[in-house]
């Protein structure tokens, strides 16, 4: 039961601001001074806020990857881990090791899995107007990462459903996989290797080949930029597609196939653009050839209509959507079908929504998607809806699961007594900002994936820069986040908890662009300064930490590359406060105390922020949280 209201549980500090300075971790390597975004810009006297923190306040490197936040050892953390870790107030066991272990087992027992898999044995598919010779029966899709960073999904989940597939009898001819490439959670030149050991795992499982592949930028947004998911969508479908056919050696002639749409030419000979789909997708034998060529040259098919591309998408995560087939029957018989069974196997659940709902929603709810920051538009023309069976790897959204027809892995039930639900539970007033990026990061990921906010629990989002890549505005909606966090301080009955996240060293860490992230972190550093000053002043304390490090790193030694991933070094916290200058705190804030496993043993962990929290308000922790608070 939640904690029960009682005239001592009220907060002897108020307010507390949880501050989350996303992906700003603590680099241990002295190597790596000259590409650790925190450390140049330490150096170049743009982080004044930081380096009073860490000469006035008591600090500790605290752990946010691996077991320590329920993830396989030694696997990097990410931002919904994170937030899920920091709100519950304990280590929560996160979905993919559950699903690792049925894989072991085998996923031909998994029901969702098995009905999407053995329907396809029987009744045909309608190709529409495709050229006669591509008729077909109905086709398995696998839709997802291409990567096995273990921040969306893992490859061998892949390689699972692949051999379940084959264990019950779909026909090999008929499974179909479509690659997001990573080049965000990975090395921005790793797509081509993956897309490879993918080609031999369904070689040697035999079952299954790649039919397309395309950047996550276009598969897996989260911000409702539909123009980028328009064009995925058209490269799964054929909607809206004209697909430029090469022979497959002469990669330089085209021939359009317009099955949907006859191509037309405008005045200058262009192909015109079809609302909603993309003009011109390249066909390649295989799926390393469609990389490789991308990587030579990542603006030759480019639209027009695409936002103005910068130097830094020319890796994986922007990879222009391509076609894998070797005949004109390949691409027509590959395309995602009314009657075909589609199965996402990303397991995170914010990147997967759009376009499963692009795929999902009926009409009604289709038309009232949020619109495209950029454009203002509501979705794109997808078409007829096409009649498929949807299954999804967990529980993305609770809006999609009334219309998909089956979840793998269910989520198991909510957890009791999490952050959010305690200050409920006290009657105490709770207020969530960060921009539309991270916004479902403090909120739904947060409170343990529920939508719904929390009895007095209000909400803030400022919208994200209206950009192609973050570098071109490092700042971000910095700024916005702050006016915002810095109002509701200032209103009367101003809540009692903060929690605020600033994107900007994570989005802008995924760049690779050093000189961007520096910019980046003094952004950040100016809002934690305005929060934290105005915290003090009305009477309050705050926590400043990360949910997990990227920025201080920005290239990768070992590759000659830039680093976009995430890091798995631990990352600092300050405790700030009249109450508690000169306190002691568990752990140690020694970076170099990272290469002695003695030392990190000693750390605390982000499950043990909420209870940290509480400790510093005078509130009770309940039993369900086992994070112990950092105050030593």
């Amino acid at each position: 039961m939640p904690a029960r209201v009682t005239p001592s549980a009220r907060p002897r500090v108020s307010p507390l601001v949880l501050i989350i300075r996303d992906g700003w971790g603590e680099n241990p390597n002295p190597s790596h001074a000259s590409f650790n975004a925190v450390e140049v810009a330490r150096g170049r006297g743009l982080l004044p806020v930081d380096d009073r923190l860490r000469r006035e306040w008591p600090r500790t490197l605290i752990k946010t990857s691996g077991e320590d936040v329920g993830l396989p050892g030694g696997t990097m953390g990410n931002s919904e881990v994170g937030h899920q870790n920091i709100g519950a107030g304990r280590i929560v066991p996160q979905e993919s090791l559950v699903m690792t272990k049925a894989c072991e087992a085998g996923l031909h027992t998994n029901a969702a899995l098995k009905n999407a898999i053995q329907r396809i044995k029987s009744g045909a598919a309608p190709l529409g107007p495709w050229p006669k010779a591509a008729k077909r029966g109905r086709a398995l899709h696998l839709l997802g990462i291409n990567s096995d960073a273990g921040v969306h999904g893992q490859l061998e989940h892949l390689y699972a459903i692949l051999r379940a597939a084959k264990k019950l009898g779909a026909p090999k001819n008929r499974v179909f996989i479509h690659l997001f490439t990573d080049g965000r959670d990975t090395g921005p030149f790793t797509g081509r290797t993956y897309a490879q050991r993918v080609g031999r795992a369904c070689a040697k499982i035999g079952i299954g080949r790649i039919a397309s592949v395309v950047g996550r930028y276009y598969a897996m947004d989260r911000d409702h930029r539909w123009e980028r998911v328009a064009m995925a969508y058209s490269l799964l479908t054929g909607h809206g597609l004209h697909v430029g056919f090469d022979d497959p050696v002469d990669c330089g002639r085209w021939a359009a196939l317009a099955p949907w749409l006859p191509p037309e030419e405008d005045e200058d000979g262009d192909l015109d653009h079809v609302t909603g789909g993309i003009a011109l997708a390249p066909v390649f034998e295989t799926a390393a050839k469609a990389i490789g060529d991308y990587y030579k040259d990542p603006d030759a098919y480019a639209q027009t209509d695409e936002p103005t591309r910068t130097s830094s998408m020319a890796g994986d995560e922007f990879l222009l959507p391509r076609i894998v087939a070797q005949t004109p029957k390949d691409v027509a018989m590959s395309r995602v079908r009314p009657g075909d069974s589609v199965i996402f196997f990303n397991y995170r659940g914010d990147r997967p929504r759009e376009l499963s709902a692009a795929f999902c929603f009926p009409d009604a709810e289709w038309a009232k998607v949020k619109p495209s920051p950029d454009s203002g538009r509501v979705g794109f023309d997808r078409g007829k809806k096409l009649n498929l069976h949807y299954t999804i790897m967990t529980e993305y959204w609770e809006k999609l699961l009334p219309h998909v027809q089956g979840v793998a892995f269910p989520r198991p039930p909510r957890m009791k007594n999490i952050g959010g639900e305690v200050l409920a539970s006290l009657g105490l007033r709770q207020f969530r900002c960060a921009e539309t990026e991270k916004y479902p990061h403090v909120t739904f990921f947060f409170n343990d994936y529920r939508d719904e906010p929390f009895p007095g629990e209000s909400r803030e989002n400022p919208q994200s820069p209206r950009v192609a890549t973050y570098d071109m505005k490092p700042e971000m909606a910095a700024g916005a986040v702050t006016a915002a966090v810095l109002k509701r301080l200032a209103v009367g009955g101003r809540a009692d908890v903060l929690i605020v996240n600033f994107a900007n060293g994570d989005m802008v860490g995924h760049t690779g662009n050093l000189e961007a992230a520096v910019k980046a972190c003094a952004a950040v550093d100016a809002g934690v300064g305005a929060i934290m000053d105005a915290t003090l002043a009305a009477g309050g304390a705050l926590i400043i930490t990360a949910d997990h490090g990227n920025c201080e790193q920005m290239f990768d030694p070992a590759t000659d590359a830039p680093h976009t991933a995430h890091t798995v070094y631990d990352v600092p916290l300050f405790v700030v406060g009249p109450r508690f200058r000169g306190a002691r705190l568990r752990g140690d804030a020694d970076a170099s105390g990272w290469f002695r496993p003695e030392v990190r043993a000693r750390r605390g962990r982000l499950a043990d922020i909420a209870p940290t929290a509480l400790a510093m308000m005078g509130l009770p922790q309940p039993p369900e949280m086992t994070g112990v608070s950092l105050l030593a």
